[in-house]
């Protein structure tokens, strides 16, 4: 007879896609491939392993996500069931009057240009 038990690592674009930070798998491996997934401070490619305890920093779309591993699940569950396997430790987002507004472009203005972009950063506090 087998018995369940539960597995002493997992990849993190698998425990990221099972705890719903992203909706796809695919979107997981390629947010480690793209630089946005860190374990423990350090950049993880999609094969990295996730342990209990380990701080997961995710970039979703809703912004930046804190979460520290305290169960390793392999399959999608249910959102009541994926919130038990982490602690979320992001920080609740700043007051409306403190964030920065929109950077809105003109319809047709083209493509940003380097210079662009970085300024587009500093104003978002990340460079």
């Amino acid at each position: 007879m087998a018995t369940e038990t539960e597995p002493t690592s997992v990849r993190v674009d698998v425990w990221i896609w099972a705890v719903r930070l992203y909706p796809t798998r695919s979107a997981a491996a390629d947010a480690c491939r793209g630089g946005h997934v860190k374990v423990n401070d350090r950049p993880a490619k999609p094969a990295h392993p996730v342990r209990g305890g380990d701080v997961v920093r995710a970039v979703t779309r809703g912004g930046e996500r804190i979460v520290v591993a305290t169960g390793l699940i392999e399959k999608r569950v249910g959102a009541s069931l994926a919130v038990q396997q982490y602690e979320d430790r992001t920080p609740p987002p700043p007051p409306r009057e403190e964030r920065p507004a929109p950077i809105l472009r003109d319809r047709g203005a083209g493509r940003p240009t380097k210079r662009d972009r970085r300024r587009v950063e500093r104003l978002r506090g990340r460079g």
